[in-house]
């Protein structure tokens, strides 16, 4: 419903949200505000991962049925999402009695299709459609059309973006402001369109700041055009604000009122996720940590200035958390991945160790065999120290190493280590757990392996966990000094937990042999 369509937009969203107002907390209650301790930095978190759906989208989805009438709430509501809308959608479906079919990717985790089910229950009826976002919207409107049912839009409606920007309101009469900078994440639009309507309106002078991720910035390329233009590749690691086109009336909004938009890379957001991990002890979705993560890239222009940062939602998949804490992007630490040209000799490995990448923490390490007489081992290391990370490149040098930059080298990414069995003479795998701590990894190696096998396969990385653990292949020069190795070899040790041989069945998996 929109009551004057003869006045510009901008007014007549800011006259929805006063009528929002009125609306939305008969669904869910305010979310708080909450200072972020960071050096030097008066960064201040919109906690909306504390609604009823663990995100905002409650506020436009409820705003938006709130208004439909009698006719429309009989005939229904259909949307398309790949989760928090959904969510939105469906709890404002169960409280006000109304029927929702809720569109959703196939590819969808089953948490958050369980999610709708939990706050709709048999008021929703989930449809998995296509494989992508768009396939599903395209789903959904094709219902629509059809059946006469309302069509709720997750933010190209007016609506929707006077709903989200009821926490603008919140943040507003909380008595903390007024900010001077905030950083808004957009995805299509709706959120970042209501809040920075609001914020204009009773802060004229604070500077509004879009964000977008680096493969998906389809408002900055909307600005840019002109007009909303869909982008040719669509990253989806940020998966709440992945949309391959702006909407329509947000960027109305945003155009007239964001001083620029930021863009910022999925390292960024992972590290940002942690920042709110450590600060705030919550788990942002990859979405809602990245207005923070374009504060923490901007940090040095913020100096002096109060800073307003939206944790808009913290729907992860479970699975996620794996990768995003094992990201290099998690870590506090400068990384680098080289691979390193040495001779094929025992000691050359460790020799390289204790030279080149002193005082650096090896993060990852992968090695095979493929030359009798060289060796390319692939190191990804790291360090606090950045003079002590550059200093890599004249180690290296010094020590006469032939070496190559990896970064982002795909073989890397998915582990594909190759191995030569036709090269072992005598070989043995070793499963190896040891403690994360400096120095440990290396100390058995050169108290157990040292001068008495070459190193042929090597398959570790850093998990986070206080214990690393490895997969390692020795290549002994005869069957009797295999023996005797396997027979001296402890199981536990100074600096390890466990080492044991592969069962034979696994090492010949491993090296293509027959048992």
């Amino acid at each position: 419903m929109d009551r004057d369509a003869s006045l510009p937009l901008d007014r007549r969203l800011r006259q929805e949200i006063l009528f929002a107002r009125e609306r939305v907390y008969h669904f869910a209650q305010p979310t708080p505000l909450e200072r972020l301790e960071l050096p030097e930095l008066d960064i201040w978190v919109k906690r909306e991962d504390l609604s009823p759906i663990k995100a905002y989208k409650w506020r436009g989805a409820c705003n938006r049925m709130a208004v439909l009438t009698d006719d429309e709430r009989a005939s229904g509501v259909v949307t398309a999402s790949a989760g928090n809308h959904a969510q939105g959608v469906a709890l404002a479906a169960r409280q006000l009695g109304i029927q929702a079919r809720i569109y959703m990717p196939r590819s969808t985790p089953r948490v958050k299709q369980d999610a709708v089910r939990k706050l709709g229950g048999d008021l929703v009826q989930i449809i998995l459609s296509g494989d992508s976002y768009d396939e599903a919207v395209s789903g959904a409107k094709d219902d629509a059309e059809s059946t006469g049912a309302v069509y709720v839009h997750a933010y190209d409606d007016l609506q929707v973006m006077a709903g989200q920007g009821t926490l603008a309101d919140e943040v507003v009469l909380s008595g903390h402001g007024p900010f001077d900078v905030a950083f808004l994440q957009i995805g299509g639009g709706g959120m970042a369109a209501g809040v920075a309507e609001w914020l204009r309106t009773y802060w004229p002078d604070i500077q509004l700041i879009g964000v977008e991720g680096e493969g998906q910035a389809s408002m900055k390329l909307a600005i840019e055009s002109g007009e909303p233009t869909p982008l040719a590749q669509l990253d989806i690691f940020c998966d709440g604000t992945a949309v391959r086109q702006a909407g329509s009336l947000p960027f109305e909004i945003c155009k007239q009122h964001l001083d620029r938009v930021e863009t910022v890379t999925n390292a960024e957001v992972i590290r940002a996720i942690r920042c709110l991990w450590e600060g705030l002890r919550c788990v942002s979705e990859p979405s809602g940590a990245m207005g923070l993560a374009a504060a923490l890239k901007c940090r040095e222009q913020l100096a002096g200035k109060r800073v307003l940062v939206i944790l808009c939602g913290a729907n992860v998949d479970f699975l996620q958390l794996g990768h995003i804490a094992a990201s290099e992007g998690a870590a506090n630490m400068r990384t680098r991945t080289i691979r390193v040209r040495i001779p094929e000799r025992p000691g050359t490995m460790l020799q390289l160790l204790d030279t080149c990448f002193a005082g650096l923490t090896i993060t990852d390490f992968q090695y095979g065999k493929v030359d009798d007489d060289a060796a390319w081992p692939i190191f990804t290391v790291s360090s606090e120290d950045p003079e002590t990370l550059a200093g890599l490149d004249g180690r290296l040098d010094k020590g006469d190493f032939e070496w190559t930059d990896l970064a982002g080298a795909i073989d890397v990414r998915f582990r594909a280590i190759p191995l030569r069995s036709d090269l072992l003479a005598h070989p043995l795998f070793l499963r190896l757990d040891f403690y994360e701590r400096s120095g440990a990894l290396h100390d058995f190696l050169d108290q157990r392996v040292r001068d008495r096998a070459n190193l042929c396969y090597f398959n570790y990385r850093q998990s986070g966990e206080r214990i690393g653990r490895a997969l390692i292949g020795l290549d002994f020069a005869s069957e009797q000094l295999r023996e005797e190795f396997v027979a001296e070899l402890p199981p536990h040790g100074d600096g390890y937990r466990l080492c044991e041989p592969l069962p034979s069945d696994s090492a010949a998996r491993l090296t293509g042999r027959p048992e």
